[in-house]
């Protein structure tokens, strides 16, 4: 009887720590964006809707308008 209660409390004691371990993972941000990256990696930085390349675009607007 006295492995069953050892048993029982070393699982009680591991599954709080996993759980603690989760909270803890979920209010750090751990979880916030999982496919973000894998698809900025396939944006094209040259896109003239990505903000801070509109200068790049007026650059290649004048560059058509003078040629």
């Amino acid at each position: 009887m006295s492995a069953l209660a050892m048993t029982l409390s070393i699982g009680v004691f591991v599954m709080l720590i996993v759980i603690v371990a989760f909270i803890f993972s979920a209010k750090s941000g751990q979880y916030d964006d999982l496919d973000g990256s894998a698809h900025r990696i396939l944006m094209d930085d040259d896109d003239p809707r990505i903000p801070g390349n509109a200068s790049k675009r007026n650059n290649k607007d004048n560059k058509a308008k003078n040629d």
